[in-house]
C-alpha cells in the first residue's frame, strides 16, 4: 500500500429537494462539478440523501406515516438506474470517487444503501446498512455482512458505515481488519439537536483514532421551510434541528478543517497518508497491537439471498457486492477550508 501520496476530499452538507429524486439528484451532480472544481478526488454525501432521509418516520407513528412511506417508494432509487448512470457520468467526467448514500428499492423493499462510484465512473459497491436505527426499522430492510468490504480505488482503500453503524464495534473491526485507509462516514443531520452532533464527533474520531485512518463525514441539512412540510407541530419541528457535523479527521483524530454544524457547505482537506504510518506506529489495531490469540472477529461477508440452488449456492447472486478488494493512496494536509456553496445550487431546488 502506498503512504507517500495526497488525496484531496470533500465533504458535503446539503439540503435535498423534498419529494424529487430528480431535483435532489440534479443538486447532487452541481456538488460532484464543485467538488472538482475545488481539486477534490473524492466526494462524500449525507446519509440516504437521493431522493431525502426519512424524517416523516421520526416524527410519525407507524400507523400515520403509510402515505409518506409510500410516496419515498415511488422517488426511491433503482440500481442500477437512471441515478447511477447520472452519478456514474459524472464521477468518469471530473476523475473523482464518489460515496452517495440513496433509498434503494429492490421490489417491494427499501434500503439505506450507500454506492461507492470509482473516479472511472464504476460502481463498486452496493452496501446495504446492516441494522436500520430504531425508527428507521419500519422504513428500511436489513443488510448483509458482503457490504463490509474495504476497496482499491483511485483515492485509496476505501471503506463505509452509515450513521449509527458507527456505534457496532465489530462492523468497523470488519474494515479496520482490511486495512481501511479512508472512512467515509454518513449521517442524516438535522435531526435530535446538539447532543447528536455531539455525539457524532465523538463516534468518528474515536474511529479514525482507533482504525489510524481519515474519517470523511458527511450530514445532511434541512431549510426552515422543510421541517414545516415534514411536520406542522412546532414541537416536533424543534426535533428536525442541529446534528450536523459535516467533517474529515485525521488518524490523529484532529479535524483537519473547520466543521460545518450549519448550512450548506463544503469541507475539504488534503489528506497525507503518511500521517497513518505515524498513528500505526504507535498502536496498530490490526497489527502489532492485535491479539488474535485471544480476540478474533468472525465475519460472514456473504450476500444473503431467499432462494438456492440445488447445490447450495445463491441463485440471485448480487453483481455489486463482489469481494473486497485493495486500493492504495496518499493524503498530505496541505490546507484548511471549509468551501459554501450554497448560491450555486439553491437555484436546483425550483426543479
Amino acid at each position: 500500500m502506498d503512504y507517500s501520496r495526497t488525496v484531496r476530499a470533500a465533504a458535503v452538507q446539503i439540503s435535498p429537494v423534498l419529494f424529487s429524486r430528480e431535483g435532489t439528484t440534479e443538486k447532487v451532480l452541481q456538488a460532484i462539478a464543485q467538488a472538482a472544481q475545488a481539486g477534490a478526488q473524492l466526494v462524500v454525501f449525507p446519509e440516504t440523501f437521493v431522493p431525502y432521509y426519512p424524517y416523516f418516520s421520526f416524527v410519525q407513528p407507524p400507523v400515520l406515516m403509510g402515505k409518506e412511506h409510500m410516496r419515498l417508494y415511488e422517488e426511491a432509487v433503482l440500481v442500477p438506474g437512471p441515478v447511477t448512470d447520472a452519478v456514474s457520468r459524472a464521477a468518469r467526467s471530473y476523475g473523482i470517487v464518489v460515496v452517495l448514500g440513496v433509498n434503494e428499492r429492490d421490489g417491494g423493499s427499501l434500503y439505506n444503501t450507500q454506492l461507492v462510484f470509482d473516479a472511472d465512473g464504476t460502481l463498486l459497491l452496493k452496501r446495504r446498512k446492516i441494522t436500520p436505527t430504531y425508527h428507521e426499522r419500519m422504513v428500511w430492510g436489513q443488510g448483509d455482512g458482503a457490504g463490509l468490504t474495504v476497496l482499491e480505488t483511485a483515492v485509496g482503500r476505501l471503506g463505509a458505515l452509515a450513521c449509527w453503524e458507527h456505534y457496532n464495534p465489530l462492523a468497523r473491526y470488519a474494515l479496520m481488519a482490511q486495512h481501511e485507509q479512508i472512512h467515509c462516514a454518513q449521517f442524516p443531520g438535522s435531526m435530535v439537536g446538539q447532543i447528536f452532533a455531539d455525539q457524532m464527533e465523538v463516534t468518528i474520531r474515536h474511529h479514525a483514532l482507533e482504525a489510524g485512518c481519515f474519517v470523511v463525514n458527511a450530514t445532511g441539512w434541512l431549510l426552515p421551510e422543510q421541517i414545516a412540510q415534514i411536520t406542522p407541530d412546532e414541537k416536533l419541528q424543534k426535533v428536525l434541528t442541529g446534528g450536523c457535523y459535516t467533517a474529515i479527521i485525521s488518524p490523529e483524530g484532529v479535524p483537519l478543517c473547520p466543521p460545518i454544524t450549519e448550512g450548506e457547505g463544503m469541507a475539504i482537506a488534503d489528506l497525507d497518508f503518511s500521517l497513518i504510518t505515524k498513528r500505526k506506529r504507535m498502536m496498530d489495531s490490526v497489527g502489532h497491537y492485535a491479539r488474535p490469540d485471544l480476540l478474533q472477529l468472525h465475519l460472514n461477508a456473504s450476500a444473503w439471498s431467499v432462494m438456492q440452488d440445488n447445490h447450495g449456492a445463491s441463485a440471485l447472486p448480487d453483481p455489486l457486492s463482489a469481494e473486497a478488494g485493495s486500493f492504495t493512496t496518499n493524503h498530505r494536509i496541505h490546507e484548511q477550508t471549509a468551501v459554501d456553496y450554497g448560491a450555486s445550487v439553491s437555484g436546483a431546488e425550483a426543479g
